[in-house]
């Protein structure tokens, strides 16, 4: 792919938060840039609020002229999400014009910069903006690609430098192998995307040859007791990068630092979760691999906002407090609750989770199960099928079975405000990877009445 000889950028799929991203990188750099999607969403309108076409049907009468007859010049983009009979990719792919997986134009436009991988089933979106975040307040010129919209650049794309590039390495579809960089760590490997994978076995052997894809001379983090040679990060253990002397003081973690040549002391973070801290350890680690001097990383971990939708303050005051999450996997759920159960000790908790694809609530529902029923007051929602058919036998109601909460129930997305109004909690979380987050904005704005 020769980026010179491209005047346009067609994307299939352009809604999605990772291809959103590559659109406003085409954008950045003068490419004419269009694309289609499913439904409208808060990304899409921004994405036509900077100029880009977008529409939502699936109909080559909606696409502009220019982008079908030049297939030498014009770049199709397409997330793995696109069913093959789709209209526009069958158009595209029978008329000559170059076709390309989201992962690997990352790759492509990656691989001449100092890349940043952050691979691991968990934790990517908040590592690698933690990450970026940290670079760019140490005057690091990069680009930045997320799985998520930063608070603090209000984005998932940041372009202040080619230098260095900071990207998701994404294990579904094997999407990370497109990827060649410097520094990369792998935050977990639990089970997940069996249906692309088939067993955890064939995952792990995946995110193994991931890890030869560095370049060499590349360094390599992984936390610590994942089964991958590397630098290792952890918490009050014999980690190369370790935190020690964990303190909470206003819901901000205070603690020393460990690297392999000094002690940071009095190290402040505010984003809730050991989970977290690990994410923020981590992106440290990889971040000195810039040359950045580590206090002045230690300042910026401390001025680190957050991403939307993981464990995101909506409401927060002495009465009630509403955190949205976008945790899907039950290691997530795990991570959300002893966060809440750390930052809000003795306090009622609502969890409302809307389950995200029939097979991942096949493959892990005993899973869901415990850790949903960690939670006393939980109400589930039907099941977000986003690119899945229908599994018989595979629903809400057969996960709430399972769970062995004393209060819990299956709910329609009308029924949300009026449940947590009957219910009366000091914190209320949402979580899920569907459209539950499209709730938020309403529930916020509803109970901000109430209270």
């Amino acid at each position: 792919m020769n980026v010179t000889q491209i005047h346009r950028v067609y994307f299939i799929g352009i809604g999605g938060i990772g291809m959103s991203a590559l659109a406003r990188y085409f954008a950045f750099i003068n490419k004419a840039v269009a694309g289609y999607d499913k439904t409208e969403t808060p990304l899409t309108q921004e994405l036509v609020s900077s100029g880009i076409d977008v529409h939502y049907v699936d109909d080559m009468d909606s696409v502009a002229e220019e982008y079908k007859n030049d297939p030498e010049h014009t770049l199709v983009v397409y997330t793995p999400a696109v069913p093959a009979s789709h209209k526009e990719y069958q158009f595209f792919l029978q008329n000559g014009f170059t076709i390309k997986k989201r992962s690997e134009v990352l790759g492509l436009i990656t691989k001449e910069s100092f890349c940043f991988a952050v691979a691991g089933t968990h934790g990517k979106t908040t590592t690698s903006s933690i990450l970026a975040h940290l670079l760019k307040e140490t005057g690091v010129k990069m680009t930045a690609f997320l799985g998520g919209i930063s608070e603090d650049f209000n984005s998932n794309f940041l372009l202040e430098g080619t230098d260095f590039s900071v990207v998701e390495a994404d294990e579904f579809d094997r999407s990370f192998m497109q990827l060649t960089p410097n520094v990369a760590c792998v935050t977990s490997m639990d089970a997940d995307h069996l249906d692309i994978y088939g067993d955890a076995q064939e995952l792990e052997r995946t995110f193994k040859d991931f890890t030869e894809r560095l370049k060499p001379g590349g360094k390599l983090f992984v936390r610590n007791g994942l089964p991958l040679k590397g630098l290792t990060y952890g918490i009050e253990d014999d980690s190369d990068y370790c935190i020690r002397n964990i303190t909470i003081e206003r819901g901000t973690y205070i603690f020393d630092l460990e690297t392999p040549d000094a002690t940071l002391k009095g190290v402040e973070f505010n984003k809730p979760g050991r989970h977290n801290l690990l994410n923020g350890l981590v992106a440290f680690a990889m971040a000195m691999e810039s040359g950045s001097p580590p206090h002045r990383l230690a300042k910026a971990l401390a001025t680190f906002k957050g991403v939307q939708r993981r464990f995101s303050y909506q409401l927060k005051n002495d009465d009630f407090v509403f955190i949205d999450d976008y945790a899907h996997h039950p290691t997530e759920i795990n991570a959300v609750f002893e966060a809440i159960s750390e930052m809000h000790p003795y306090k009622k908790v609502l969890a409302i989770f809307q389950p995200h694809l029939y097979t991942r609530t096949r493959d892990f529902v005993d899973d869901f199960a415990k850790s949903l029923s960690q939670f006393k007051n939980i109400l589930l929602l039907d099941i977000y099928p986003a690119r899945e058919e229908a599994i018989p036998g595979v629903d809400s109601q057969w996960l709430l079975n399972k769970i062995t909460s004393s209060n819990k129930a299956l709910i329609s997305k009308e029924q949300i405000v009026s449940r947590i109004k009957a219910e009366n909690p000091d914190v209320l979380v949402t979580m899920g990877a569907g459209d539950i987050g499209l709730e938020v904005v309403k529930i916020k704005k509803e109970m901000s009445y109430a209270i």
